[in-house]
């Protein structure tokens, strides 16, 4: 099994004899059996048949349609939901309660926090000239983990994952060249070639998250430390959190070693946009640094339908160990 990305505009993709036909009105159109695939990337105007998308709603196949110019998500299709609906009501119940709801969000808090300290110490054995910030960094990183630790209440706990974000990403921004004007995190749209490249490498882990927390049985809508918002799978974004900093570095090590470079980006009324070549070389990369995060999302998934099972709720040891599993080879070279 595995993903097929379409980045070329004006396909029709169709349904015929268990196979997907991808036509582009030039050349005889290609045929791709369903049984080969587990999920479908789209970049840009594409036309899906009706047929199609319920073959790949059977087949339990995820769809994520990404704008042309952008790469922000514009519609997905997950494939069959969870049959038990009694997890869902153990989540409903669990995530209701603001004791139960703080402990599961203090796990992400501080998941977080300790994968954006690891991320910095792999870039101070990189970096050794930025050592003095690297290193102060990375301290204040280790207070607000502690903090968290103690911490009582959501509203603390979101206060503490924030200053670790305004304490992180100056940072980190130290490990890219100037010339690529990334001094921070900003979005909507991303302003430099850093930013396009992470907004990229989240949307996707997004999308996966939202699949697991679904073939889990979870209801990837209802998160703790994101509170419930109309149209946001919240539970999605908590459990992306502790991962982000390892994509951090993965984009880091895309640029270190110039897979992606200032030329495969263009700017347009201030924002950043990744082209055809750089996206051919991001996703490319990318297939190679997924199936761990998929791994990592899938597993605590599972955590998290076993802990919301279990009532009266236990209260968890200890975050997750994210840092387990490896960044990728290019990040750590």
């Amino acid at each position: 099994m595995s993903t097929l990305y379409i980045d070329h505009q004006g396909l029709a993709l169709r349904f015929q004899s268990g196979a997907m036909l991808l036509d582009g009105g030039e050349k005889r159109p290609r045929s791709i059996p369903l049984a080969l695939l587990d999920r479908i990337v789209v970049q840009g105007d594409v036309a899906i048949s009706s047929a199609l998308l319920g073959r790949l709603a059977e087949a339990n196949i995820g769809l994520v349609v990404l704008s042309g110019r952008q790469s922000w998500r514009t519609a997905c299709l997950l494939g069959r939901p969870h049959g038990d609906a009694r997890i869902r009501m153990a989540q409903y119940q669990a995530t209701l309660d603001p004791a139960a709801a703080a402990v599961l969000a203090a796990l992400w808090v501080q998941g977080k926090l300790r994968a954006q300290q690891r991320t910095l110490a792999l870039a101070l054995a990189a970096r050794p000239e930025h050592r003095h910030r690297l290193t102060q960094a990375a301290a204040g990183l280790g207070e607000m983990r502690a903090r968290a630790v103690a911490a009582l209440g959501l509203d603390s706990l979101r206060g503490l994952e924030g200053a670790g974000a305004a304490a992180y990403f100056p940072a980190f921004a130290l490990l890219f060249a100037p010339a690529l004007g990334f001094s921070g995190r900003n979005r909507r749209p991303p302003r430099d070639p850093v930013n396009a490249a992470l907004s990229l490498a989240y949307t996707l882990l997004h999308f996966e998250a939202v699949r697991a927390a679904q073939a889990a049985g979870l209801d990837p809508l209802l998160g703790t430390l994101h509170q419930p918002a109309y149209g946001r799978e919240s539970l999605a974004c908590d459990l992306i959190e502790p991962l982000r900093p390892r994509l951090d570095a993965w984009v880091w090590g895309l640029f270190r070693q110039r897979h992606l470079r200032d030329e495969h980006f263009s700017r347009d009324k201030g924002a950043c946009l990744l082209h055809k070549a750089g996206r051919r070389h991001f996703y490319e990369a990318w297939e190679t640094a997924a199936p761990s995060l998929r791994l990592s999302l899938r597993a605590f998934s599972r955590l998290l339908v076993r802990h919301f099972r279990r009532q009266p709720l236990p209260l968890p040891p200890a975050p997750p160990d994210w840092d387990e599993f490896p960044l990728h080879e290019e990040a750590a070279s």
